[in-house]
């Protein structure tokens, strides 16, 4: 079975960012579901320079064609740099809800 869905990993300094993106996606019909998981203590480099952070955590369900678009959305909406943006695929899961995802990806 070809692998179509993936999970998209995606970082947010506050939960108003993360509802603004999650709200989004899911009303443009970029993807199923977007869960959000606060309290997310993050230990990173930038610019040379060990930062510490606490985030909040977007899991996105999609299909793998809805890649660029949700990408393009996330830099158009999120208030860093270079957010974090990282596709997994699901290599497997229940058939109904994959079949699920799907029809989310198409508007009503």
């Amino acid at each position: 079975m070809p692998v179509n869905h993936q999970i998209i990993l995606c970082t947010c300094p506050d939960q108003c960012s993360a509802e603004t993106i999650a709200h989004l996606l899911i009303e443009r019909h970029l993807a199923a579901c977007v869960n959000i998981l606060p309290g997310l203590t993050s230990i990173y480099r930038w610019q040379n320079t060990v930062e510490t952070a606490q985030e909040h955590l977007l899991l996105i369900k999609s299909n793998r064609q809805g890649f660029p678009a949700i990408e393009t959305l996330i830099k158009e909406n999120h208030p860093y740099q270079i957010p974090e943006i990282i596709a997994l695929p699901i290599e497997n899961g229940s058939r109904e809800y994959l079949q699920w995802i799907d029809s989310c990806h198409s508007p009503d």
